[in-house]
């Protein structure tokens, strides 16, 4: 796993332990059932995110991460930081893990790479919320998050299959 300072230090102060699909909301459980499919441009997109009329999309990056980016479920989260974060850790890792090995299962690789984000939403509140999406990195195209290490408005983490078995790095 790949990741900046803040995303670190996120993951040293929650268990990521024992991560199942109890810990995924209802609505993601349904995403990660119903698979991954390939778009007529060769994008590897999750099958229940896709829509019926296709989007025009400047490459198959953009293509794949605004079918598969979704801001994780928070309303029935506790506000109180404390609380929330490790609560919305464990929701995304364990969305992003099972969507992943359901990719190395359909595609028979590790390619499929998943994107976690945190950050403040810009809000009286400020809660803190997150976002997943998953793309395929290509050799003639610009990564994702450029500089993944050097992010400071928001903690990210790029994961790989293989990353989701092992253990969370400190």
């Amino acid at each position: 796993m790949r990741c900046n300072p803040r995303m670190r230090d996120i993951l040293r102060a929650t268990d990521v332990t024992r991560l199942s699909d109890r810990d995924i909301p209802l609505m993601f459980r349904e995403v990660v059932e119903r698979g991954w499919s390939v778009t007529a441009s060769g994008g590897r997109v999750l099958t229940a995110l896709r829509t019926e009329v296709p989007g025009i999309h400047s490459d198959r990056l953009a293509e794949e991460t605004t079918v598969n980016g979704r801001g994780m479920t928070d309303y029935d989260l506790p506000a109180a930081p404390d609380e929330r974060t490790p609560l919305l850790v464990r929701r995304c890792l364990a969305y992003a893990g099972a969507c992943l090995r359901r990719a190395r299962e359909e595609f028979g690789d590790t390619d499929v790479r998943a994107y976690v984000s945190l950050s403040f939403a810009d809000t009286d509140e400020a809660l803190l919320t997150s976002n997943v999406t998953f793309c395929t990195p290509l050799p003639d195209v610009r990564p994702y998050i450029p500089g993944l290490e050097d992010v400071v408005d928001a903690a990210v983490a790029e994961i790989s299959a293989e990353d989701c078995s092992a253990e969370v790095p400190t």
